[in-house]
């Protein structure tokens, strides 16, 4: 809460005090959760297509893809296959412009191109954005490939062959094709409701519910001093 904390001040005076330090704990905790979920889904759907394709992920310090700007460093390739390097992403959206990140997503191609490797950009969701064709103009400028939705997961199976494809389809393509096509429209979001004890945390959404076992260390709990 000593980190959070001060964001209240956006919100004070419309809440008691303990009701908005409550909201500002569930709102951190969600946070938390999600981001860490964006990350663990990338550390896992990376390499899971690196080895469907026959490759492999490199990291910085064994890369043979070199920095332009400081050939004594390499750079992170989500994928090698023979001089093919690939940069895999589930979706590029506009959010990608406000980060200090997105710098380096544009060299990767020079660097890959310098380094005597062909980029390959794939895109697992062919949602168009802005982003996505700047990034696409400067992988076509450095030699290499874009592939994006449909095309980026015929790309994939055509390298994974017949086996291996039934496996992409099953616990990869599909699952996020449902995900995405049950999204709700605003009007039918059902309720959210949150109830915590001393070990769970229930969330209950609509008419169904997800426990999860989660005690609590004493300093985690909020406390009712001052309020």
């Amino acid at each position: 809460m000593s980190q959070v904390g001060p964001r209240g001040l956006l919100q004070y005076g419309v809440l008691s005090d303990k009701a908005l330090v409550t909201l500002l704990f569930w709102r951190k905790w969600f946070f938390d959760i999600d981001n860490r979920a964006g990350q663990e889904t990338g550390y896992i759907f990376e390499p899971i297509v690196a080895r469907c394709i026959g490759g492999q992920s490199i990291s910085a310090s064994k890369s043979p893809v070199r920095r332009t700007s400081d050939v004594n460093k390499g750079r992170q390739v989500d994928c090698i296959v023979g001089n093919d390097a690939y940069e895999i992403k589930l979706r590029i959206t506009i959010a990608a412009s406000g980060q200090g990140r997105w710098g380096e997503e544009k060299t990767f191609p020079e660097d890959c191109k310098n380094s005597g490797f062909r980029p390959i950009l794939l895109v697992f969701d062919g949602t168009q954005a802005n982003k996505l064709d700047e990034l696409t103009a400067i992988f076509i400028k450095c030699g290499g490939e874009v592939k994006t939705g449909e095309g980026a997961w015929a790309h994939l199976e055509s390298m994974a062959g017949p086996a291996i494809s039934v496996f992409l389809e099953k616990y990869v393509k599909e699952p996020l094709k449902n995900l995405l096509e049950s999204a709700p429209s605003r009007e039918d979001l059902p309720s959210l409701s949150l109830h915590q004890t001393d070990t769970t945390i229930q969330i209950v959404i609509g008419d169904e519910a997800v426990t999860i076992n989660r005690p609590m260390k004493e300093e985690d709990i909020i406390s009712d001093e001052g309020n």
